[in-house]
């Protein structure tokens, strides 16, 4: 609570939403729709929706979804947000999509925005863990604090293989071994537990000309593991797919290559496998169409006003109607 009412009291923003007009674009919102915002964060996104709500005169829906506590207390003490009765805040990982949904009598929604990018907060917070930059803080990274598994407690118990193959599976470093054996002999000697401990380890394996992007990626993969973030996606998707209503559209916005291939793949084909299957004239039975072949990018001049849109990528889907997928 300390962390949110912080937040409150200073001028530095929660998060700015990327891509934010192009993805309520995407949602294509309708008077009477129901959609859901799986990432509340800072609440950007959830904002944009309630106002096309509000415009466009009907008595829509709007459920918003975060893991993090921080983020549903900011939104209860915005009046704003809190004062307007077509929004649901729901304390949740979007991975339980469809038993919320029931939960709150919305069984089938007319749209569905992800933006799984980590919030401002959370990285400029040197008490969570997620930034380099905060060499004093320590190694937590949990989007939900009330979980068990820190990257401190992940780093003192993975084995060197499983280490190894978060590094490399998630952050893409070559020298993911090298980086994993120093910690498992470091830990040895005492628990790593903040995050400069962790750099001093793992800095003899970094390319000088590249620290900054290395050590990204570093973190990048510790926290996708702590959170759980891709079986998270794939829960996601596969729940998208019954959730929404035929027409409904699904937007995702992405930021490393994992994920990307993941949604793009999905859309494609329906299935997380990525294999397509076809009718006896040739023709995809993916349950959605996807409305453009390349995904949506911030402009350089987004990527000016907001830097950290720039790995942004949106990807949209429409749910394709039985009977024209069928005809």
């Amino acid at each position: 609570m300390l962390n949110c009412m912080h937040a409150l009291m200073t001028d530095q923003p929660y998060h700015i939403p990327a891509l934010f007009d192009q993805s309520l674009d995407a949602l294509n919102i309708k008077a009477s729709g129901v959609y859901v915002d799986c990432t509340l964060g800072g609440g950007g996104h959830t904002r944009g929706i309630l106002q096309r709500l509000a415009e466009a005169g009907g008595h829509g829906r709007l459920l918003s979804f975060d893991q993090d506590m921080d983020a549903i207390e900011r939104a209860m003490a915005d009046s704003t947000l809190s004062s307007d009765n077509a929004l649901t805040l729901v304390h949740g990982n979007f991975r339980f999509l469809r038993n919320f949904l029931r939960f709150y009598g919305a069984n089938e929604v007319d749209g569905i925005l992800a933006d799984l990018g980590v919030s401002f907060h959370h990285f400029d917070d040197p008490e969570r863990g997620f930034s380099f930059r905060w060499e004093e803080g320590e190694l937590d990274m949990r989007m939900n604090r009330n979980a068990p598994l820190t990257a401190a407690k992940l780093i003192q118990e993975a084995t060197p293989e499983r280490l190894a193959d978060i590094l490399y599976l998630y952050g893409e470093l070559r020298q993911a071994r090298q980086m994993a054996s120093a910690i498992v002999k470091a830990r040895q000697t005492a628990p790593i537990t903040t995050v400069s401990r962790l750099l001093e380890t793992v800095r003899p394996f970094v390319n000088p000309r590249q620290e900054k992007k290395e050590l990204a990626q570093l973190f990048q993969a510790l926290r996708i593991e702590v959170n759980g973030e891709l079986d998270a996606l794939r829960a996601l998707l596969t729940q998208a797919k019954d959730a929404l209503k035929p027409g409904g559209r699904l937007a995702i916005i992405t930021y490393h290559s994992l994920e990307d291939r993941l949604v793009k793949n999905f859309l494609r084909t329906g299935n997380l496998e990525g294999k397509e299957s076809k009718d006896f004239f040739g023709r995809n039975l993916s349950p959605f169409r996807p409305l453009s072949s390349k995904p949506i990018v911030p402009d350089p001049d987004e990527i000016e006003r907001n830097p950290r849109s720039r790995s942004a990528k949106l990807r949209v889907g429409e749910k394709v109607e039985i009977e024209k997928l069928r005809s």
